[in-house]
């Protein structure tokens, strides 16, 4: 059973449904804290909201490809996926509280294509940082 576990199709196939789950999850968590409904307002034609959204897709998604590349287990995967989205998640309230002249999520609900643009690229590269840390 243990050539099973170490073949690389099972392999990649375990951190791939693993990765995707916790995307769902984060993403849900994501949804929580902002003011709006992504999804909706994605449907809707929301750009801004689509962007960010977007940002946040990636930027978990290559935190997940550093935790992937540097760790053998599944489980120590997992948990630098955790540290890293909460750190991302730490960043969009720094984001949201370093803006005092206006509400970022007011803006990106508003469909103001700047700040879903500059949200994107603060979670893209907030991502590669965490990566990069992750040993």
């Amino acid at each position: 059973m243990d050539s099973f576990w170490q073949n690389s199709f099972v392999q990649t196939a375990g951190y791939y449904s693993v990765t995707v789950l916790c995307i769902i999850l984060f993403l849900f968590i994501f949804e929580l804290v902002t003011k709006y409904n992504n999804w909706e307002e994605i449907k809707s034609g929301n750009v801004a909201v689509a962007m960010a959204t977007g940002g946040k897709i990636f930027g978990i998604a290559n935190v997940f490809r550093h935790s992937i590349l540097h760790h053998d287990s599944l489980l120590v995967m997992v948990g630098w996926g955790v540290f890293g989205f909460f750190l991302l998640l730490t960043g969009y309230f720094i984001f949201e509280f370093l803006m005092p002249k206006f509400n970022v999520d007011n803006e990106i609900a508003k469909n103001n294509r700047a700040v879903g643009f500059l949200s994107m690229i603060i979670s893209i590269g907030l991502s590669y940082v965490i990566g990069a840390g992750i040993h």
